[in-house]
């Protein structure tokens, strides 16, 4: 069957994966290729339980006029949408009405939970459900009439409860990407080889950035016990394969006994000791540096992730990113040493996933300066630039969506990585940085080495906010 063809229908009831048009046929990366989880989570869910379903991708479409025949003859809708798919999901919703005027259409999601408001605006979302889904889902979809237009969903309490999700019921890519794609696994990053398991630990990031809505969407959940991990990384490796691990978690490096388990455990219990990507901060680093090193040395973690966001004390004070340069310093000196050590010992090096947030509204040249001079310090790195997004959800989003200086709004939500997103911030200054032109200034202060190792380009390291 060809990707516009229209897909054989065996339910009343569509899953609509939501991303930009073509990024399952053309993409323009990796990261446009990733599964959405949340979606695997309650498809299994529903069929587990006899509710069975159809899916369908906005990914997969080249035209908006492909979808018209992918969704006719569906009683229901339902799509998890994020601030970024939110255009598409709006777009996606009223084509599905069009075709079936006497449809339901249930959302949920991210966005469905920081700006409500906004869903509630389409005529097309017959019921908007904040919070966790997997508790809700079922009825829901059985009896939509029985719930409020806008319902609060309670989650589980922990991760323990949720099932394996079956991988099967995610989209599948365009068959031109299928080799590379590795589905139901999926693609190589750059972090890892394939076929890339992608997995979630953990479900919350305790901490309060004021650029990051994170809590305010997702509420206190149990992590995921440390064996029931690797009991699906085992039986993924035994029936797909497995080449390397990404670990979606917001935070991964949190709950120190749970972290010595998965040290204890995983190099024994798993089928390989598996490289993997995953997140953590500069201050617990700092904290608990022992702990660090032993996840780095003894379980193969070795594409850190660190949200170092700023260079400047005041800009990270503004995020109240709960961090200063002294912690983010300490990490990046802590990740030399031992990219150092392991390189003499034979051993791959571990490298940073550096995030790095240009663009902060009351960012001075100087603070930009310390920030690029601090990504150069880093010996180790793949670096991960944005400019800052005021996303609604988030404390300092709200305020400056109140203030009127976004740039971003429901109808243009994007990531784009060189879209202009505050009025006022001189993005020509930071097109300028990124392309070396400050190098002089930057370099201040750098040993010799750093400032030479690094050419002060980074350009190309500008990616979706």
């Amino acid at each position: 069957m060809f990707f516009w063809q229209k897909p054989k229908r065996t339910s009343d009831i569509l899953w609509l994966d939501l991303g930009d048009l073509g990024d399952l046929v053309h993409p323009n990366g990796p990261h446009e290729q990733w599964q959405d989880h949340g979606l695997g989570l309650l498809r299994t869910i529903m069929h587990q339980n006899g509710m069975m379903t159809d899916i369908a991708s906005t990914r997969r479409l080249t035209d908006w006029k492909q979808l018209y025949r992918q969704v006719e003859g569906y009683k229901t809708l339902l799509m998890n949408i994020r601030s970024y798919t939110f255009p598409v999901a709006q777009k996606a919703a009223k084509i599905f009405k069009e075709v079936n005027p006497d449809s339901w259409v249930i959302v949920g999601g991210m966005h469905a939970t920081v700006a409500a408001e906004e869903l509630l605006e389409i005529p097309s979302f017959d019921r908007v459900v904040q919070g966790p889904g997997e508790k809700i889902i079922l009825d829901i979809v059985r009896d939509p009439a029985a719930f409020e237009r806008l319902t609060v969903a309670v989650g589980a309490k922990s991760m323990a409860e949720w099932p394996q999700i079956d991988r099967t019921l995610w989209p599948q890519p365009h068959r031109h990407l299928r080799k590379s794609f590795n589905y139901p696994m999926e693609p190589e990053c750059g972090w890892g080889p394939a076929p890339v398991a992608t997995i979630i630990t953990s479900r919350v990031c305790p901490w309060q950035c004021a650029f990051c809505n994170e809590n305010s969407y997702i509420p206190n959940m149990g992590r995921r016990p440390v064996e029931m991990v690797i009991d699906e990384l085992n039986y993924l490796d035994r029936k797909y394969g497995v080449g390397s691990i990404v670990i979606h978690d917001s935070m991964f490096f949190q709950h120190p006994k749970w972290l010595e388990e998965w040290i204890e455990k995983y190099p024994r219990k798993a089928n390989k000791t598996w490289r993997y990507w995953a997140a953590g901060r500069s201050d617990t680093i700092r904290q608990w540096p022992e702990l660090f090193t032993a996840l780095v040395k003894e379980t193969n973690w070795d594409t850190i992730s660190i949200g170092f966001e700023s260079g400047s004390d005041r800009m990270l004070r503004l995020l109240n990113k709960e961090c200063t340069e002294e912690d983010n310093y300490f990490a990046i000196d802590l990740i030399n040493k031992l990219g150092e050590e392991m390189e003499r010992e034979g051993r791959k090096p571990p490298m940073f996933w550096a995030n790095i947030m240009l663009g902060i509204p009351g960012e001075t040249r100087e603070d930009a300066f310390k920030t690029i001079r601090m990504l150069k310090s880093m010996k180790y790195v793949f670096p991960s630039i944005s400019y800052y997004a005021p996303y609604p959800g988030s404390a300092l989003g709200y305020q400056l969506i109140a203030e009127g200086k976004s740039m971003m709004s429901k109808d243009n939500y994007h990531r784009f990585p060189g879209d202009e997103k505050v009025k006022g911030v001189d993005y020509q200054f930071y097109r300028e940085l990124l392309a070396g032109k400050y190098d002089d200034e930057v370099n201040k202060g750098l040993a010799d080495y750093q400032a030479r190792q690094k050419s002060g380009i980074f350009s190309e390291a500008l990616v979706k906010a």
